[in-house]
């Protein structure tokens, strides 16, 4: 069907086809009285409204007026952990007492409480449960969504998180992709044999994620007391020889190689980064990885210190923003509050914090072709805001203002009555 936007105030990132690096993120390619002609699931026209009216087809089109409002790609959250059984309410109970991540973990708390959760559900529930959230992202402008396994981590549990994935994006509009990160931590029953782990995952489970096309991508926790560099490139390298694209949890805790090693395999993204230092930082920028910056979790787990943002970005390194949506560590599906976080405590522009959910997660994510960003070709997916001025998204914090979404050109969430 095709549809016409019009009056509508866009933020086009238009400009070079790769991520933004430096003081490209701070170009929204903003065009006031902006329309959008949409078809087959695709933009075919956008710009100034004088001109998309010429367009032959917008005649044809169903017309829906803006308002005046903001336009915006559809959000790309590009690290997330959808997919569990219950939220950790013991573990925010402890945090509040002063428990560290570490003192929770060793207390049975953490992502080994997750895998009793799920190890223990049954696949329609879990698909129940990601079908369900799927819904709230859309509310809130997320309109693309990487989903993480890693909450299983016995062979059985991590196929059935991925086809729960596989099954709930087949009956939601909200794109899935999913990630096998079988490599999350070291199971209870493999305790002090993470080597032996680690060949399981590759000899049994990640065949099988390969033959059913189950996974996308795959990911490691580069960290110490959970993968060291050699592992997780032992997993990695095989993951990537079965097809998958790579990504990278590296440098949250302390600095390990992960950034180094996410270099080495041209992985798309390296996610975290609290820890990354200055070499890191040229490895990333040589290699194009982007830095997938997630600073949720640090706000939620109360701690003072946030990913280095600035001097990621000063360094030429791509940022993309994410979630990290998870029942641990951040419960939050809502990029919006991201934006306010990364304004606030990472300083961060406003402009550079909605290129980091938009072209910059595209491009963490293999999507920089047809995802994030305004212009014919690229997919419908579109966001209205109920705000005219960009820098508003971050600043009223706690706040959803999308108003209505589009998905491939469809009207998948709306609060108000459409008049076409």
């Amino acid at each position: 069907m095709k549809q016409l936007i019009v009056n509508a105030d866009l933020a086009t990132f238009s400009g070079p086809e790769g991520p933004r690096a430096g003081a490209e993120m701070r170009s929204l390619g903003l065009i006031r009285g902006g329309a959008v002609l949409m078809d087959g699931g695709k933009i075919v026209s956008s710009g100034l409204k004088e001109l998309v009216l010429k367009h032959p087809d917008a005649g044809k089109a169903r017309l829906l007026d803006a308002g005046g409002r903001l336009l915006l790609p559809g959000f790309v959250d590009c690290h997330t952990h959808p997919v569990f059984a219950e939220p950790r309410l013991r573990d925010y109970g402890l945090r509040a007492q002063g428990k560290t991540y570490e003192e929770i973990a060793a207390e049975g708390g953490g992502i080994v409480s997750s895998v009793r959760a799920v190890r223990g559900a049954s696949q329609e529930d879990l698909a129940r449960g990601l079908f369900e959230r799927a819904r709230r992202f859309l509310e809130c402008g997320t309109t693309t969504l990487e989903a993480k396994s890693g909450y299983g981590l016995d062979p059985d549990s991590e196929l059935k998180m991925l086809r729960a994935m596989k099954a709930a994006a087949a009956g939601s509009p909200l794109e899935i992709l999913p990630t096998f990160l079988g490599a999350h931590a070291v199971p209870p029953e493999y305790a002090g044999r993470t080597d032996d782990y680690v060949r399981l995952l590759v000899s049994e489970v990640l065949p099988v994620v390969a033959r059913e096309g189950l996974a996308r991508f795959a990911d490691a926790f580069c960290e110490e007391g959970y993968f060291s560099p050699e592992q997780a490139e032992f997993y990695l390298k095989a993951c990537q020889g079965a097809g998958l694209g790579l990504r990278l949890h590296a440098e949250q805790f302390t600095r390990c190689g992960g950034a180094l090693l996410a270099a080495r395999l041209g992985a798309l993204s390296a996610d975290h980064l609290d820890r990354v230092e200055d070499n890191d930082l040229a490895a990333l920028k040589a290699a194009g990885v982007v830095a997938c910056l997630v600073p949720g979790s640090n706000h939620f787990l109360g701690l003072s210190e946030f990913p280095p943002a600035r001097r990621i970005i000063d360094a030429g390194v791509p940022v993309a923003l994410a979630t990290d949506f998870n029942p641990g560590t951040c419960p939050c599906w809502n990029l919006q509050e991201i934006l306010s976080i990364a304004v606030s405590r990472m300083r961060m522009t406003p402009e550079e914090a909605l290129c980091a959910v938009t072209v910059n997660a595209a491009h963490a994510l293999g999507l920089g072709k047809t995802h994030g960003r305004i212009q014919p070709g690229m997919q419908a997916d579109l966001v209205l805001f109920d705000c005219q001025d960009p820098r508003e998204l971050p600043y009223w914090f706690g706040a959803n203002l999308a108003v209505t979404v589009f998905k491939r050109g469809n009207v998948v969430h709306s609060t108000e009555e459409l008049r076409f």
